[in-house]
């Protein structure tokens, strides 16, 4: 029997519209799991719900989080923020990591996960680097250097290896229980991970490389969501 994957999507509140790119959808099959989207909801018994049919979760990419999720005001950078999709994100994402359930955050998804077990985020990168690539989705824009001895390390079997980048925001004070496990030569967070089980955050978008290490990635997680089912 193959995992459930739950995958959150965005929401557009100007006519609910619900919007997720089949990428997400193809690596999650590709590696063995059987990807269910998850639209936003507010009642707790749906959102709980909404897990419960799930053996993991993947925190699909999108805009900006809204600040006063971690006690700031809105810089004047802040782009687009769905304050439906924030709210159950981040709820689903804790109801995820009470349970042990395996989550993965993809882009945006990072900083949910992030933010969501108790940490911060910068909310618009000025280091003299660009992260938001004018470019294909596939086109690797700047390097990263991997924690060689943690969860992402073994996966990817590499310290530094180039990715694609489409964000503003980044990780800034790390949740509790969490690791940094990859970062931009511009001292940017790039990955997180839990320090025990699967709950892991990357800030590039493995889904969109098709490459090795990122079949890995996927495989990995989708492992990991496979032994909620014994």
């Amino acid at each position: 029997m193959k995992p459930v994957i739950g995958i959150t999507c965005d929401v557009f509140a100007e006519n609910g519209q619900l919007t997720l790119r089949r990428q997400y959808l193809d690596a999650v099959v590709q590696a063995g799991g059987i990807p269910v989207v998850l639209p936003p909801m507010q009642e707790m018994s749906l959102v709980s719900g909404s897990l419960n049919i799930c053996q993991g979760l993947l925190l699909s990419g999108g805009g900006d989080l809204d600040p006063s999720y971690w006690g700031e005001l809105p810089s004047p950078a802040l782009g687009h923020i769905s304050p439906v999709r924030d709210y159950f994100e981040i709820a689903l994402t804790r109801m995820a990591l009470a349970s042990g359930r395996p989550v993965l955050g993809i882009c945006r998804g990072i900083q949910v996960l992030n933010v969501a077990a108790g940490g911060t985020l910068c909310q618009d990168l000025q280091t003299g680097m660009s992260h938001q690539q004018n470019a294909p989705r596939n086109h690797l824009f700047h390097d990263i250097f991997i924690e060689k001895q943690s969860r992402l390390g073994r996966i990817y079997q590499a310290s530094r290896m180039r990715v694609n980048s489409f964000h503003h925001q980044a990780a800034k004070r790390l949740a509790p229980g969490f690791a940094v496990t990859a970062l931009s030569p511009d001292g940017t967070i790039e990955a997180i991970e839990f320090e025990s089980g699967f709950a892991l955050g990357v800030q590039w978008h493995p889904e969109d490389l098709g490459d090795f290490a990122s079949k890995a990635l996927f495989e990995a997680f989708i492992a990991s969501s496979q032994l909620q089912l014994e």
